[in-house]
């Protein structure tokens, strides 16, 4: 489903040149659960941009569904990350002065689905994610998990084959972090294929791969 080659990417600041991604090699096949683990400045937001279309490489090769990322415009990147991706952001990313409901509406709507049937389809997904009876709340009515739970809902709402989830369990306590996790897993076992960055060991254990990235490298799984 993914295969990275070769990819490297640098930033420049103040006349440095500093190296973000060295060579990472990666492949994610369709219904695995990966987590990339490293810390602050690791290179794994980097990683996960490329990842979720939202930067390109310096170099290497990035095929995904037998596409050829790097060979892509920005508007097929558009079109592809639309229809292929779903993301979960740390802090939810959720509209404050809509709903619940209309904020897993949005991206159906966008899609062109009509607003009854975009409703319809927003209801059940809240329903899946735990929280049926809170469809009207606005995100300040609801608890840091209950938003990340309609953050959820959104990401899946255009059935993406793949989910990338920014540390989405970052703001949140030990406990709501736990539930949160629990969703994830559920929507793994239906077959959703996911990659999850964070800095939390305990998080990424979660996941059935784990693969670490330090100073813009990676390394697999049995490091712990």
């Amino acid at each position: 489903m993914i295969e990275l080659k070769d990819i490297n990417k640098s930033f420049h600041l103040g006349g440095e040149t500093i190296k973000a991604l060295d060579n990472i090699n990666f492949k994610v096949n369709k219904g695995e659960f990966v987590s990339i683990i490293g810390p602050s400045g690791s290179g794994k937001s980097t990683l996960m941009n490329i990842l979720g279309l939202l930067d390109v490489p310096d170099s290497g090769t990035y095929n995904l569904d037998s596409i050829k990322i790097d060979k892509a415009s920005q508007n097929q990147l558009s079109i592809i990350r639309n229809n292929k991706i779903g993301f979960i952001f740390q802090n939810f990313n959720l509209l404050g002065k809509l709903s619940a409901i209309e904020n897993i509406q949005i991206p159906l709507i966008y899609k062109g689905l009509k607003k009854d049937e975009a409703k319809k389809r927003a209801y059940k997904l809240m329903e899946k994610v735990g929280l049926k009876g809170r469809e009207k709340h606005l995100p300040n009515q609801l608890s840091g998990g209950q938003q990340q739970r309609v953050a959820i809902a959104r990401a899946i709402s255009c059935e993406p084959e793949i989910i990338l989830a920014d540390e989405p369990t970052g703001a949140l306590d030990s406990k709501t972090s736990l539930e949160i996790m629990k969703v994830l897993e559920e929507l793994n076992n239906m077959g959703q294929t996911i990659i999850l960055i964070t800095h939390d060991i305990n998080v990424a254990k979660k996941a059935k791969r784990i693969v670490k990235i330090s100073d813009g490298r990676l390394y697999e799984e049995g490091i712990y």
